[in-house]
Order: C-alpha cells, then sequence, then structure tokens
C-alpha cells in the first residue's frame, strides 16, 4: 500500500520541480523585424528635421559651391576663376581686413565688458535694473540699432548728438571767442589782411577810433545778442571802435558808415598790436559792436581782428568719415551685444562654488585675485562659448555695416557679408563670384562653429 501511493514531495523538491523553464531567446527573426521597427520609428521622427536640414542647409550648400563654378551667368563653367578675381580684387581685400579688425576686437570687447557687468551686477543691490538696461538694445533690432548710431554720430552738430556735445564742451572753453566765417571787407573800407586777419590800414592813438565795417555774413547767422551798431564813445586814455556788418537787410545805405539797420558784432576779439608786433591790450565787442581797449601806453597801434574770430566754428569729429566709420559700427555692435554677453556669463557666475571665493577672501585674498585666480578661471568654459559665438556673429556681420555708413564712407566699411551681397545682387549682378565669396564666408565660420560644437560635446559628456 505505501508502494503504490504517491509520494509526497519535499518543499524543496516541489519547489525546483514547479519552476517555470526559462523563456526560449528570441529568434534571429524576430530580432531582426524588431530593429527595423526601432529604425522606422525613428526615421519617421526625423525625416522632417532631415528634410528642412537638406531644403535650407545641404542644398543651399551644394548649389552655391557648383554656382562659384560658372561665370556671372551661370552658362559657361570657368572653374576656379571667381576664386582667383575675388583675391586680386581690392573691395574684398579691404572686406578681409575688416573682418580682421572685427574678429580681434568685437567679441573680446564685448566678452570683457559682459564679464565686468557681470560680476559688478553681483555685488550691488539693483543688479536686477543694471542688468535690464545693459541688456535692452538687445531688444532693438539690428537695423533700428544702425539707424540710431547714424544718427548720434551725424557731422553736423545739430544733428548728431555726439558731436554736439563736442562742441558744446569746446565753445565752453573757447574762450568766448566768436566765429564770423566767411567775413570779408570792401576795398574802399580802409583795412588790410594778413595771414587771415584784419586790420586797420593806418597806426592810431590814444583817444582815436577804429571802425571795421565787414561784410559777407549772412544776418541770419548773426548771434542772438547782436543789437544794432551803435558809434563808440572816443576817450582820451582808451582806443576804441565798432565792428559792424555794413549790410542793411533789404539793400540801402552808405558802405563804411554806421546807419540803422546795420548789426553789431558781438563777442568778436580785437588786439592793440605795437610796433615790436607784440599784442599790448585786447577787448571784446558788445553786442552793439562796440569796444574799448584799455590799459595802453602812449604810443601808436595797430588794430587788428586776429583770424580766430573767422574760423569755423566748432564742428565736432567727422566720425562717418573712412577714417573712423569702422570703429563706430564696431562701438555700435558692442552696445547691443554686450548684454548678451553679460547674460550669459552671469549664468555661469552663478552656478559656480562660492566657497571657493570665500575661502579666499577668508585667507586675506584681495577682491583683485579673487577675480582672477578664482572667478575668471572658474568662469573659463563659459567666457570660450561667448567669445566663440560672438565671433561666428561678427564674421557674418550685415545690417549694421550696410545701414550706418553713407555713401562716401561704404568702401572703408566693408565686410565679407557686404560685399557679397553688393556683388550679387546690389548692382553687381555677379552671381558667380558672389557664391565664391559665400564659400569663403562659410569656410570662416566652419573652424569657430567645430570649436563650440567640440565644447558642447565636452561639456555633455561631463
Amino acid at each position: 500500500m505505501s508502494s503504490s501511493s504517491p509520494a509526497v514531495a519535499t518543499p524543496a523538491l516541489a519547489g525546483e520541480e514547479g519552476r517555470v523553464p526559462p523563456a526560449l531567446p528570441p529568434t534571429r527573426q524576430a530580432s531582426a523585424s524588431s530593429s527595423w521597427r526601432r529604425v522606422a520609428i525613428a526615421a519617421g521622427f526625423l525625416a522632417p528635421a532631415l528634410v528642412f536640414l537638406g531644403a535650407f542647409v545641404v542644398y543651399p550648400i551644394v548649389y552655391t559651391l557648383i554656382r562659384s563654378m560658372f561665370d556671372r551667368s551661370g552658362g559657361e563653367f570657368v572653374g576656379f576663376e571667381n576664386y582667383a578675381r575675388m583675391f586680386t580684387n581690392e573691395s574684398t581685400f579691404t572686406a578681409i581686413r575688416n573682418n580682421v579688425i572685427w574678429v580681434i576686437v568685437a567679441p573680446a570687447v564685448c566678452t570683457i565688458l559682459g564679464l565686468i557687468f557681470a560680476v559688478l551686477a553681483d555685488k550691488v543691490r539693483w543688479g536686477t535694473a543694471f542688468k535690464l538696461i545693459v541688456f535692452m538694445p538687445m531688444a532693438i533690432s539690428m537695423l533700428a540699432a544702425g539707424v540710431i548710431f547714424r544718427s548720434l554720430f551725424q557731422e553736423n552738430p545739430e544733428l548728431g548728438a555726439v558731436n554736439a556735445a563736442i562742441v558744446a564742451v569746446q565753445n565752453a572753453f573757447g574762450g568766448g571767442a566768436a566765429n564770423y566765417e566767411g567775413a570779408r571787407f570792401r576795398p574802399e573800407a580802409g583795412l588790410v589782411e594778413a595771414e587771415g586777419s584784419f586790420a586797420g590800414a593806418d597806426p592810431v592813438g590814444l583817444g582815436d577810433t577804429q571802425d571795421f565795417p565787414l561784410v559777407g555774413i549772412r544776418a541770419g547767422d548773426l548771434p542772438e545778442d547782436a543789437e544794432q551798431a551803435a558809434e563808440a564813445d572816443a576817450s582820451g586814455d582808451v582806443i576804441s571802435g565798432t565792428v559792424f556788418l555794413d549790410n542793411i537787410r533789404g539793400g540801402g545805405g552808405t558802405p563804411g558808415e554806421i546807419e540803422d539797420g546795420k548789426s553789431g558784432l558781438p563777442g568778436m576779439t580785437v588786439h592793440a598790436v605795437d610796433s615790436s608786433g607784440n599784442v599790448a591790450g585786447s577787448a571784446t565787442t558788445g553786442p552793439d559792436g562796440t569796444y574799448a581797449i584799455e590799459g595802453l601806453a602812449d604810443g601808436e597801434y595797430t588794430i587788428a581782428l586776429p583770424a580766430t574770430n573767422f574760423v569755423a566754428g566748432g564742428q565736432g569729429v567727422s566720425w562717418l568719415s573712412s577714417a573712423f566709420i569702422t570703429s563706430v559700427i564696431i562701438l555700435s555692435y558692442v552696445w547691443i551685444w554686450a548684454g548678451f554677453a553679460m547674460i550669459m556669463i552671469a549664468s555661469g557666475l552663478s552656478a559656480i562654488d562660492r566657497s571657493l571665493q570665500e575661502a579666499a577672501r577668508t585667507d586675506g585674498a584681495s577682491e583683485w585675485k579673487v577675480f582672477t585666480r578664482i572667478t575668471a578661471p572658474l568662469l573659463a568654459p563659459v567666457l570660450v562659448v561667448v567669445l566663440v559665438t560672438l565671433i561666428i556673429n561678427v564674421l557674418k556681420i550685415f545690417d549694421l555695416v550696410y545701414v550706418i555708413p553713407p555713401g562716401a564712407s561704404k568702401p572703408a566699411a566693408n565686410v565679407i557679408a557686404v560685399e557679397m551681397w553688393t556683388v550679387s545682387f546690389g548692382g553687381g549682378s555677379d552671381q558667380g563670384l558672389g557664391s565664391a565669396l559665400a564659400i569663403l564666408l562659410l569656410v570662416l565660420v566652419l573652424p569657430a562653429m567645430y570649436i563650440n560644437v567640440r565644447r558642447l560635446r565636452e561639456e555633455r559628456s561631463r
């Protein structure tokens, strides 16, 4: 009975006998099917991006490279002739030289200013407001910024704010001399001219008068305080006279005579020159044009109006000329992009370990050493990214260079992107040469792009 009854399994044996056998490995066919399914799904998601890149990146590059091998009209294959012609063209050399200046100056200045602004904004209470003000130009388009800077640096002080400030300073420290550019006198006025100054033909002594009737000055250009010309009071111990505009608006009058309707010339400097050629005394004309030179010793003097009275008034600096135009454009670029550099560096500054700075300060390090030995090295990766990004940006600069320079200064401010547009669409109609310039610009940008991509990969792998 015991031999015929089923054996009772122990828990260990029951566990082993009841174990589910492992699933068989998938077949090679099922594995291949699953792999193709994953590839198909990935391709479906990537297809729109690949189509976009192919249509808007790869195709234009390939087509531009092929087009650069053809002539102006695109009907004849010329090989590398466009490239040879590009490097023998003076305007292209100017564009390349200016691009080199841009690459050396603009990114470095923007990065340095951004670093300074970020560090300073981190130490003041109103740092957020400061960052907002510095970053605000980024909200303005490059075209609008170009118009703003062209207006600011106009040569005419009445139009350009920068030259208006310069002229105001010149006038404030210019000694108060008036400027009557273009003034002259009639032959019968009894005056002589020498090296731009006007003088009486005959010497005079104490108690005498010497008038200066001048012409060639528009009535609308007279100072606001100019009044009706008056006869000077003769006195025994001074030499006096009147400097006046010898014209009456509307015509009439007697030349050389002080009459109603003739205006005095205020602010005119008058010198009394002795026989040795030295200035013995001077005076300045009043609103009615009268003057009186006092403190002279007894003797004869030649009364003269120095040439400083007749030079052009302060006109500031010709900022938009060929000599300064590139500097003005770079300044406008720095004004816009320094805010970008500041924000990027400030984000890196907020991520660094502040305990290192505090430890250095505790050990007695000055703020300058903390900045140069700790803060700046820790920010080096961010500074490199900002610098390389700005280099790529300035290599392609177009808007500011196209908008700010006036017509006469455009050749001096030329860069590769503007040269490419001018040759292709701005009147040159040479698509072959323009395509060669585009390829040159691409070749110059590629190294900076490679550095940026490599830096991003290194950051991602950490």
